[in-house]
């Protein structure tokens, strides 16, 4: 059961041992529980004395750092401030002491933690939900522009704050994502004007290969195809069904085939980067693959990840994570 806190910026919980001899509020805050000395004295039954000495120890021989377990709160109708200590304290007392109700405490505590910090993500996960994204993703961008402007951060710190302001617009996309949101095809498809053939990908995945090796990054079996399996998913990207076209998009048939060699592996090792660079391969040959501005369309970053979250996906997820290549392409790939 939980009431509202006196102490500013946590909660209280009320604990209670099964004998029903003992009742403390205890204090929850930065992801853990807090006690005072007298609470401790109350729960272990030992005298001051013994609690202090225990603490003292419990510092002094170095098991725990006073920074982070040890705190001072204000508590109201008291000039002075309190000393409150962390759970991982209390934990090391209770073992000290060798009390029962050290180790109902800690069950209880554990527990309650645990309900704590789960409803806590899901009201916070709730809020965001409800309020989008949009105030988050103006912040990135105002928090980038101002250290920029005033050039409070090195090369190095640039480069991460333009990373972070790009992806920016992917987070609404992931959420789309996990709330299966996600548009079904490009809002401004474009019209296939090139193909890629078998042979030319053979040569493409050959060159790769030999780059890949002459850097110690792949080994003899890469690229190795098992059967014709290649084949058959660079043909079924260019199928047509009725004298329509099944995939009739550049983006459509580009995530298709970044799904299918990932999928599929029709190669022996490195299905994973083969699949990225026929992608990137298609999007080329198509005009694609470069920014009106200049930049990738595709980030090297995003293309890894979206590489590995189809290796890892489930057979039945594919439409919802060809949606999300298909928009991430609409976007830029950020």
């Amino acid at each position: 059961m939980k009431q509202s806190n006196p102490l500013p910026g946590g909660e209280i919980a009320l604990f209670q041992t099964p004998d029903g001899q003992i009742l403390l509020d205890v204090h929850l805050e930065r992801e853990t529980v807090w006690l005072t000395q007298a609470q401790m004295v109350e729960l272990f039954g030992r005298d001051q004395s013994v609690i202090s000495r225990h603490v003292r120890n419990v510092f002094a021989e170095g098991e725990l750092p006073t920074e982070g377990n040890m705190q001072k709160m204000h508590i109201p109708f008291s000039d002075k401030p309190v000393i409150y200590y962390s759970l991982d304290v209390i934990i090391s007392v209770g073992y000290r002491v060798k009390s029962l109700r050290g180790t109902q405490f800690r069950i209880w505590a554990t527990r309650t933690l645990r309900d704590h910090l789960v409803q806590g993500y899901t009201l916070n996960e709730r809020r965001l939900r409800e309020k989008g994204l949009t105030e988050m993703e103006e912040a990135v961008r105002l928090l980038a522009r101002t250290l920029s402007a005033h050039e409070l951060v090195n090369y190095q710190g640039r480069a991460v704050l333009d990373v972070v302001t790009r992806y920016a617009r992917s987070w609404r996309l992931l959420l789309q994502y996990d709330e299966n949101r996600l548009p079904e095809s490009p809002v401004h498809p474009t019209r296939p004007v090139a193909g890629l053939s078998s042979d030319e990908s053979r040569r493409a995945i050959s060159a790769l290969k030999q780059a890949l090796m002459a850097k110690g990054e792949a080994t003899a079996l890469f690229g190795q195809e098992r059967g014709s399996a290649l084949d058959g998913i660079l043909g079924s990207i260019e199928q047509t069904f009725g004298g329509e076209a099944l995939y009739p998009s550049v983006e459509t048939r580009a995530a298709h085939l970044l799904y299918f060699i990932i999928k599929d592996h029709p190669f022996s090792d490195g299905n994973k980067r083969i699949g990225s660079f026929l992608f990137l391969l298609y999007l080329d040959r198509n005009g694609l693959s470069i920014k009106p501005d200049g930049t990738p369309r595709f980030a090297n970053n995003a293309l890894v990840a979206v590489a590995l979250l189809v290796a890892e996906s489930d057979p039945a997820h594919k439409e919802l994570l060809i949606r999300l290549i298909l928009n991430l392409l609409q976007d830029g790939g950020e």
